[in-house]
């Protein structure tokens, strides 16, 4: 007969939403990653987490009202938003496949979850944490502004393949005990290149490796449902998933991040996170957004975005001097070099530089010159628009590519 599970001594954590394999893998201990002042932490509570309707008198809100001069429908600016947000999470959930309320987390876009993730699981001056580049930048930003030393373990850019080397990340992992977060993206940035779930299993199954591995999935709309490592957050205990509204829903300016994770993590991040973090009109049109009208038009929106990407990949590679777009393609951006105007077909970054300033000062163009990063020399990445700001980039691009 086996053993009882052990619950985790986490405050506000329900032993009944464990999953019933918890923990796997075994050797994961969330009590020995997250830092003891956390654990023992007294959460912020309200009134509101308990009672949300009646006379509110709870909270010194302006009973009067907003100063507004018009009220957007259904919003009561002067009341404080949910502390939870319990018709998002339903919402989410059901999209994502997940069992819970208890698996989810919403935040300020994901960077509020990466810094708390940071503040809640390492020690500032002692702990370390890893990253892949070329990666997405803020990992490094959040981490130096906690006092968390970063690792690196750069992928496998040979050829624009923009691939983790397992066994190399394993062995640091393995050798460095005060690694307590691995941030991986996937599909990358500024790669756009989609990790493999078989790469991402073998660093969760790491029998040396204690600490929490971290899937940053802001663009995996535009590669597969099947290709997220939320499919993976059932089993891991040691894993959290990010995603946002910010990209496949067209959502960026309302700031809505999401963690998914198993309920211990999701516990210690609700413990930690400022109260009322979500505000009233992002809550507003994040629901709108989720509903089955918003979600189809969502997946619309997708569909036609990956067609013009397929334009762009067709496009930009038959410009002059230009090489061959790299990376994995499975995002809504692409990554073009621009190579040296003498023929010897090499990234070229004083030229890329001088095509990017002109392109937005003489052309009205916005691109990102991306050639410092690892693996990127040369590089200019070009989101994806609409197929009539697609048609513009190329002819604009081409003209300069002329001059330069």
């Amino acid at each position: 007969m086996s053993s009882p599970q052990p619950v985790p001594r986490i405050l506000g954590l329900s032993p009944s939403s464990l999953p019933a394999t918890y923990p796997y893998p075994a050797h994961f201990d969330i009590e020995a990653v997250i830092r003891p002042n956390i654990l023992s932490l007294q959460p912020y509570r309200c009134a509101r987490d308990d009672y949300e309707d009646g006379i509110l008198l709870d909270a010194n809100e302006n009973a009067l009202g907003p100063v507004l001069s018009s009220l957007p429908a259904s919003q009561s600016l002067n009341r404080y938003p949910s502390p939870s947000h319990p018709d998002i999470k339903a919402c989410l959930l059901a999209l994502r496949k997940l069992p819970s309320q208890e698996y989810l987390f919403l935040g300020v876009g994901s960077d509020e979850v990466i810094d708390l993730l940071l503040r809640v699981a390492c020690v500032p001056g002692k702990d370390k944490a890893l990253v892949c580049p070329p990666t997405y930048g803020m990992y490094g930003v959040c981490a130096h502004v906690n006092d968390v030393q970063v690792v690196k373990s750069p992928l496998d850019v040979e050829g624009g393949k923009f691939q983790l080397r397992v066994e190399e990340t394993n062995r640091i992992l393995s050798s460095d005990p005060s690694i307590k977060l691995t941030f991986l993206c996937s599909p990358g940035n500024p790669t756009g290149t989609l990790l493999p779930l078989r790469d991402i299993t073998a660093i969760l199954e790491n029998t040396d490796y204690k600490g929490l591995v971290v899937v940053d999935e802001a663009y995996i709309d535009f590669a597969g449902e099947d290709d997220s490592a939320v499919t993976l957050v059932e089993k891991y205990s040691n894993l959290v998933v990010l995603q946002t509204l910010s990209k496949s829903f067209g959502l960026a300016g309302i700031r809505l991040g999401l963690a998914l994770a198993q309920p211990p993590l999701i516990q210690v991040l609700n413990n930690t996170k400022a109260p009322y973090n979500i505000s009233t009109p992002t809550a507003a049109l994040a629901l709108d957004a989720l509903s089955p009208s918003g979600i189809a038009l969502m997946r619309s929106h997708v569909s036609t975005l990956t067609s013009n990407r397929s334009y762009l990949l067709s496009a930009l590679p038959a410009l002059p001097t230009v090489g061959q777009i790299i990376g994995g393609n499975h995002a809504n951006f692409v990554l073009l070099p621009i190579l040296s105007k003498d023929g010897s077909g090499t990234p070229d970054n004083a030229r890329a530089q001088r095509v990017y300033k002109r392109l937005a000062e003489e052309e009205g163009v916005v691109v990102r010159y991306r050639g410092g990063e690892l693996g990127c020399v040369g590089c200019l990445r070009i989101s994806v628009g609409t197929r009539e700001e697609c048609e513009t980039v190329v002819k604009r691009l081409a003209k300069l590519l002329k001059e330069e």
